[in-house]
């Protein structure tokens, strides 16, 4: 093989354990029933869609998980059928009824009951694990929830809930990742200590998709495997992530044959691929926004305002853009991305660092002050880091960056110990609220929003922020958005940098690779070779 030998003998011991043959896995290439994906999985926390909120595990759940409820593959704001054949809203504007499609079946070959769609959901709530605050949007708590799920017949199953949202919130909340429905009874045969199965699902999976995970070594590869009870099968045999942290070594895999698809690769990288013109490049707009995440509790310095304001002025936003993400994202200082009901897109902010200064001294700061600056191990984000710590510096902040592995950096912002750290976020589902819920609510810390990690208690905002999910007017409820998004744009511990747009580099025998709008929409399905 021609990437270096453990990686050779990985892929091979890979191969076998998704049952290929010993004398597929000794040729360069890839087999030809299996796809070998290079990136970076160092990310991955937990595969348990209750729990998994990072890009490598919400990218997989798709082909592993099915909801009642699915976003379009082309055009994600419309919502079809999935395990419900179909649903009927409740006269009294809080309810839905779903029917659950005859014969539907999970990998173990269970049938999907209406109880395994109650556990789902229940035991997703009662984990409290990071995304459950979308599921909280419904007035879904570990005490409440059971009394809003309730089986109808062996074929229907009614959901309840107490916010004042209607019915199609509902269902866009219900396309989340967190919403997939697991097998209750393979799960319950893996309960430790009351954890509803979560230890074991962190690397196994329990649901009705297209694969099912057939091994998974964390920062080195993860296998998934058809499943056979699949309602419509699979193409390939076989799905393998390898975890290539370094992105020229993906464009080494990729180009050399070892592997079919490369993810996260440079914009250097990509040109010279393009010119060579030997493999596909495929653009897919992404409605990821990339920001600066300010920890406001972690000291008086970070807590004040004045920082967040001249944060703003000392990022090169043009030069980041032109030279470094060439082609892989656009200016963006709003935390809604284009393409959802109300995003700003004005960019009131450039470089300036004598404004930056300025504000600095106005707001009683002394400089130079040294602030951690915990960042992921890989690229873009690297070169980004630099970028920030360059111009951060000339205003006399020392950024002192702290490459991480990935899934070491979420755990560290999500326990609040960081002082910035580099982020970005993906629409959960295909609505304003998604990422509305994320920055914009925090009442008491009561609640696993990205405001909260910040440490910013929002009252306020947090009213108009539930007002605007509540609008039915789709005019008026954009511009509650916009209103609320110009507030953080200038007022808060975030620093929105950009929206990304994904470059994916494929193998000319690559066919039929499907990737949507939002992060969870990335499919195995119907690839062939």
């Amino acid at each position: 093989m021609t990437f270096p030998r453990r990686k050779a003998a990985l892929l091979a011991v890979l191969l076998t354990t998704a049952s290929l043959g010993s004398g597929e896995a000794a040729q360069a290439a890839t087999p030809a029933n299996a796809l070998v994906v290079a990136q970076s999985i160092d990310d991955a926390v937990s595969f348990d869609p209750a729990e998994g909120f990072e890009l490598t595990t919400v990218q997989t759940f798709n082909n592993v998980y099915q909801r009642l409820v699915e976003s379009d593959r082309k055009d994600g704001t419309r919502i079809g059928p999935a395990i419900a054949a179909s649903w009927t809203p409740g006269e009294d504007g809080k309810s839905l009824t779903f029917a659950i499609k005859p014969g539907a079946s999970f990998a173990s070959g269970n049938p999907v009951r209406p109880e395994d769609v109650i556990f789902s959901l229940s035991r997703a709530v009662k984990l409290n694990k990071s995304p459950a605050f979308i599921l909280n949007e419904l007035g879904w708590t570990a005490e409440t929830v059971d009394a809003g799920l309730v089986k109808v017949d062996d074929g229907h199953v009614r959901l309840t809930w107490t916010a004042d949202v209607g019915p199609a919130f509902a269902l866009a909340l219900l396309t989340a990742p967190i919403a997939s429905i697991v097998d209750e009874k393979v799960v319950a045969e893996h309960v430790a200590d009351g954890d509803f199965g979560n230890s074991w699902l962190k690397a196994n999976s329990a649901g009705s998709g297209a694969f099912v995970i057939a091994k998974y070594q964390p920062h080195e590869a993860l296998v998934l495997k058809a499943n056979p009870k699949a309602a419509v099968p699979p193409k390939l045999s076989t799905v393998i992530l390898q975890n290539v942290p370094d992105a020229g070594a993906r464009r080494l895999q990729i180009q050399q044959g070892d592997a079919d698809i490369a993810r996260g690769l440079g914009a250097d990288q990509v040109d010279a691929i393009k010119t060579e013109g030997k493999l596909v490049v495929d653009a897919v707009p992404s409605a990821r926004s990339d920001y600066l995440l300010i920890n406001s509790k972690a000291n008086e310095t970070l807590g004040k305002p004045a920082f967040w304001k001249a944060a703003r002025y000392l990022v090169d936003y043009d030069g980041i853009t032109r030279d470094l993400l060439r082609g892989q994202s656009q200016v963006h200082q709003a935390f809604l991305p284009v393409g959802l009901p109300g995003a700003l897109t004005d960019n009131p902010y450039k470089l300036d660092v004598e404004k930056a200064k300025q504000i600095l001294a106005e707001g009683g700061i002394q400089t130079p002050v040294k602030v951690e600056f915990p960042v992921f191990n890989e690229q873009p984000f690297l070169s980004v880091a630099q970028s920030l710590q360059a111009s951060f510096a000339k205003a006399g902040i020392e950024l002192d960056i702290q490459p991480g592995v990935a899934s070491d950096v979420y755990a560290r912002a999500r326990a609040g110990k960081f002082q910035i750290t580099l982020r970005y976020w993906i629409p959960d589902y295909f609505d304003s609220h998604s990422n509305a819920s994320a920055f914009a609510i925090n009442r008491d810390n009561s609640s696993n929003t990205v405001a909260k990690q910040a440490g910013w208690v929002i009252p306020k905002i947090t009213d108009e922020t539930l007002a605007a999910v509540k609008e039915q007017d789709p005019a008026k409820r954009a511009a509650l958005y916009a209103t609320i998004q110009k507030q953080i744009q200038d007022e808060s511990p975030f620093v929105f940098l950009y929206q990304g747009a994904d470059q994916v580099v494929l193998g000319t025998n690559v066919k039929d690779y499907a990737q949507g709008l939002n992060a969870d929409q990335v499919y195995y399905d119907q690839v062939s070779k």
